[in-house]
Order: C-alpha cells, then sequence, then structure tokens
C-alpha cells in the first residue's frame, strides 16, 4: 500500500500541532490564592476585597471587584483559599471570571467555587462567609494582581 506524500504531510502537522499542545499545558503552572470579599447586595450588589497569589515562592498582592445581579440581598465577607491552575506567570490570574449559582449565609457559611478567565486560569477556591446575604444571581469578579 502506497500512502500518498499529501497524507503523510497532514497527518505529521496534525501531529505536530498536537504535540506543541501538549507541550504548552505541560508547562503551565499552579499556585495558591487567598482573599476575602465583601459583599453587598440590594437587588444590584458589589463586592470588593484583597489578598495574596503565591507563585513560584513569590508573593503578589491582589485586588478583587465585582458586581452581581438578580435576586440578591444581604451583606457578608468571604474569606477564599484556593488553588490557581494553568498559568505561566503570576499576572495569567488577572481577569474577569464569571458565575452563575445560588446561596446563602446566616451567621456563618461555606462556599465552593471554580471559575475560568479569558486567559484559561482556573480557580478553584473554597470559602467561609459570614453574614446575612440570599442570592440567586449571575456574579461576576475581577481580579488584578498588582
Amino acid at each position: 500500500m502506497k500512502i500518498s506524500s499529501r497524507f503523510r504531510s497532514v497527518a505529521a502537522a496534525v501531529i505536530a500541532a498536537a504535540g506543541i499542545s501538549f507541550a504548552g499545558a505541560a508547562h503551565a503552572d499552579s499556585g495558591t490564592i487567598s482573599f476575602s470579599v465583601y459583599k453587598a447586595a440590594f437587588f444590584v450588589g458589589g463586592s470588593g476585597g484583597e489578598g495574596t497569589l503565591t507563585f513560584h515562592g513569590r508573593r503578589y498582592p491582589v485586588s478583587v471587584g465585582g458586581i452581581s445581579g438578580g435576586l440578591a440581598f444581604g451583606a457578608s465577607k468571604t474569606y477564599f483559599h484556593g488553588t490557581v491552575h494553568h498559568i505561566r506567570r503570576a499576572r495569567d490570574v488577572t481577569g474577569v471570571y464569571g458565575a452563575a449559582g445560588g446561596g446563602g449565609a446566616v451567621g456563618k457559611g461555606a462556599q465552593v467555587i471554580v471559575m475560568t478567565n479569558e486567559k484559561g486560569a482556573q480557580l478553584e477556591l473554597s470559602g467561609k462567609q459570614v453574614g446575612l446575604q440570599v442570592n440567586a444571581d449571575l456574579s461576576g469578579i475581577a481580579i488584578t494582581v498588582k
């Protein structure tokens, strides 16, 4: 059986592209992040906070801000801690992360969330929430590495 040179060229290109994709993913790294967020809402809400990204042994200050809309009311403070995956440098964490969901807390509560930004950085966060907060909304946060 003879395989045409055109087919071999296409096959080689596909294999090379796959190898580059896997190599790119292999070079991505992870870090840890922790921050606190204050949130207040009456149908439309706002949030803000600050924290720290630890990546390759260095600590970077981060600021967090966001808005939400939907059925939401109350005020709370949430302490988040987690891992950032698929980053090559600290500034890859900077971006807008979106989420849709619902939840609530009276006194103390817990949250777990996974979000991705436009650069592919993925946050896996768990948090402890304090305050009175009820929500069924669309929300987003913007994280900036200072």
